[in-house]
């Protein structure tokens, strides 16, 4: 009997002690590369953390580094063809209407996605071992503590423990990484700066602070306008010696070293780069910090936000396996403590990338290394940026939100002048793309960028934002921003001679095209497929538009302003195409039942109704049947974002079953070295989110999606587990924001039903 009890003690031990460590990432090895490494941030500045025990590299990002200076990209031509171009999309002549388009919606062909993010450079760290020590390491292990927003790795070498800290202070604007040995004058090391290209780039150095001075690339026939940005990293040696010679600053026989990083550029809003970046970054490198005392704000900061929030699942913690094998063998272990993890890492991820007062989190976050990354690490506005912030209500970081509830009115401001050149309108419009600049006017070939509808679906977040915390200065705050992209579209909408309804023409459904209309065309010895994707009256264009024309109305009602715009809003919104089912019984795509079964492709924009949207539910009983047949159609399989995208759908279709089988999918391994190739997503061993190649809106709308698992408020009644897969038949989640500003503060279920809720203001 001694032995049993002996035994459960044990167990119960080792799961409270595996509790600390719970909310980690961990691996023990060193990162072969960036898909490897660690993100840490904290919204202004980032880094991934590589953790070498030989060389120790950080890839360094600083969030306002793009390509030139403010600029304007409407296209002026675009008013004289517009109804041209809607005359060949009423005829059916779709793919005349989108060469026209090319050559009269499309700014320039020689800026295809705006301007790029840039790396603030690489800050490297070489650890030197003393003649005559063993250089071999041992007790190797790599960790982000995502419960504290600390990336720390330790090893043995020689008998002595070593120790690198890093992070991004939340709590003041610079970046700290400590290097400790267990025993006195054992830290030797060299530091230097670096960047991937030569041009508009020096290096120098002065009392113990590597400078990286550059100016970003100039945009293709913009001039010589173009930003300048700065990076320091301020070493700091405990005992030993220090000196520097060129580029670099060495270390010897310390017994501990400290690095402040700085990084700064002359941006200070998307119209004016007149700052001075070297006076920004001086004033906080040149501060003197106790790096205890650093550290300990930055986790109290830090801990303010993601204590707010608890999810549990398992009953012990599974995390005994580094995390790139608990990730290969996901599918075999049915981890639910993974799934707790990178729910977690979504909401980390969020906090690091995303605070009051800095850019919104672009398509990588705040993570890139390269000086073309793919799609340039920009705003994709027909799904991903709005994809990034769809956990911030409720999984209660609604201070998340500001960025891009900022970005949204500075984008009100410029897109008024390109609704005004491009077509003629009032109100403001902004297409699928945007940059820091926030240019508002089309990018990318028409068969992605002929699509001004981002205005709408940006105003969906600002009224979401309020949804959740019920203020009415808020609500003021962004009236101005909705009403002007409510009068674009009532300038813009004209009616279809087939239906008599009012629709937007030219548009398209991001990315998708009927597949009769796809045309075949020769490119040297290759014949091409190319996607004709230019149509009117779309039904996501339906959804979002009955959506804003709603939205802005009750906000004027509950302002008390604007009775007359209000009924012009409403009319307007009874003359929209409803929504549609086709002869096959699913919702359709486009205003012809052109859907095919066969359609897998990764968009699924007409179920926008259905998440992020709330226009089906399952009081509509026909659209929300038909909502289910589409997905159906389009499988379980896709590109990362898309999987995310997916699950939301499913736990809106009160499937739990299926929406865990997503969650599978999106646990799905994807080799680090694969950043280019196309095909089914998942996660990389970082668990950052593969599309591939990375694209950190999955994670978000992962983390959003286990959320629409256990709490729904959408309807107007809150459902408590209302897509409750059977393998989480017991668990514990604290902190779920509902609408109208309420908070679970504590839910339990057992066998798949609450045993205990509280709620709280």
């Amino acid at each position: 009997m001694r032995k049993y009890i002996l035994f459960f003690v044990v167990i119960l031990c080792a799961c409270q002690n595996n509790h600390y460590e719970r909310d980690v990432l961990w691996y023990d090895r060193e990162a072969a590369n960036w898909n490897e490494a660690l993100p840490i941030g904290n919204g202004h500045i980032a880094a991934m953390a590589y953790g070498g025990a030989g060389v120790s590299r950080y890839d360094l990002n600083e969030e306002t580094i793009y390509e030139g200076g403010p600029y304007d990209n409407g296209n002026p031509l675009c008013r004289e063809h517009l109804d041209e171009i809607r005359r060949l999309v009423f005829d059916g002549k779709n793919d005349s209407a989108q060469v026209l388009a090319e050559r009269y919606i499309r700014a320039d062909s020689t800026m295809p996605q705006g301007a790029t993010y840039q790396p603030a450079g690489t800050l490297l760290l070489r650890h030197d071992v003393r003649k005559g020590y063993e250089t071999s390491v041992s007790h190797y292990r790599r960790c982000l503590y995502v419960d504290s927003a600390l990336s720390v790795v330790t090893y043995k070498r020689g008998g002595v423990e070593y120790r690198e800290e890093s992070f991004c202070s939340l709590a003041n604007n610079v970046m700290a990484i400590r290097v400790t040995a267990s025993r006195p004058g054992r830290v030797s090391l060299t530091a230097y700066l670096d960047y991937p290209v030569t041009r508009d780039i020096s290096y120098q150095t002065s009392d113990g602070v590597l400078i990286l001075n550059g100016k970003t690339r100039p945009l293709a026939r913009q001039g010589e306008e173009r930003l300048r940005f700065t990076t320091r990293a301020k070493v700091v040696s405990e005992g030993g010696r220090q000196w520097h010679r060129g580029k670099h600053v060495y270390v010897k026989d310390a017994d501990a070293v400290t690095i402040y990083v700085a990084m700064a550029t002359n941006f200070r809003r998307y119209d004016d780069i007149s700052g001075d970046e070297v006076a920004k970054a001086d004033s906080i490198i040149n501060k003197e910090y106790d790096y205890s005392v650093l550290r300990k704000e930055h986790i109290r900061q830090y801990k303010k936000q993601f204590d707010r929030m608890e999810l549990r699942l398992a009953a012990c913690n599974g995390n005994t396996k580094p995390t790139d094998w608990r990730i290969r063998n996901y599918k075999r272990t049915h981890d639910l403590s993974l799934v707790e993890l990178l729910f977690q890492y979504g909401r980390y991820l969020l906090i690091s990338s995303s605070q009051p007062g800095c850019q919104p989190t672009n398509l990588q976050g705040k993570w890139n290394k390269d000086m073309h990354p793919s799609w340039n690490c920009n705003y994709t506005l027909n799904v991903n940026t709005e994809m990034n912030y769809w956990p911030c209500e409720t999984a209660n970081l609604a201070e998340c939100d500001e960025p891009l509830i900022r970005m949204a009115q500075e984008m009100s401001e410029h897109g008024r002048g390109t609704a005004r050149v491009m077509y003629g309108c009032r109100g403001w419009v902004a297409h699928h793309n945007t940059d820091l600049w926030r240019m508002t006017g089309a990018v990318c070939h028409p068969r992605y960028g002929a699509w001004p509808m981002a205005g709408a679906w940006l105003c969906e977040n600002l009224w979401r934002h309020y949804e959740f915390n019920q203020d009415k200065e808020y609500l003021a705050s962004v009236y101005e921003c909705m009403r002007g992209a409510a009068e674009f579209y009532l300038d813009f909408l004209v009616e279809d001679p087939r239906t008599g309804r009012m629709v937007v023409c030219p548009s398209l459904s991001p990315e998708n095209g009927p597949a009769h209309l796809t045309k075949k065309r020769k490119k040297g010895n290759k014949k091409l497929k190319e996607l004709v994707t230019m149509q009117a009256g779309v039904t996501m264009d339906n959804q979002m538009l009955y959506s804003l024309f709603s939205h802005v109305s009750e906000a004027a009602c509950i302002l008390g302003r604007d009775a007359d715009f209000r009924k012009q809003c409403l009319d307007m919104r009874s003359r929209l195409m409803p929504m549609q089912v086709g002869k096959r019984g699913q919702l359709q795509e486009w205003v012809e039942d052109w859907d095919s079964p066969k359609d897998k492709h990764r968009h699924v924009s007409h179920l926008w109704g259905l998440y992020p949207g709330s226009l089906i539910t399952k009081d509509s009983v026909r659209l929300f049947k038909a909502a289910k047949e589409t997905m159906r159609w389009r499988g379980d399989y896709a590109t990362g974002w898309s999987i995310a995208w997916k699950l939301c759908f499913w736990a809106r279709l009160l499937d739990g079953n299926h929406a865990n089988r997503l969650i599978s999918n999106f646990i799905n391994p994807i080799n680090s070295e694969n950043n280019i190739a196309w095909g089914n997503g998942g996660i990389y061993p970082n668990m950052l989110c593969a599309h591939p190649p990375f694209q950190i809106d999955g994670n978000f709308g992962f983390t959003a999606g286990i959320i629409e698992m256990l709490v729904q408020s959408h309807t107007g009644k809150t459902e408590y587990l209302p897509a409750l897969p059977k393998q989480w038949s017991n668990g514990y989640v604290k902190g779920v924001r509902l609408r109208g500003g309420k908070i679970i503060k504590e839910m339990r279920w057992k066998d798949g039903k609450v045993i205990k809720i509280e709620e709280t203001r």
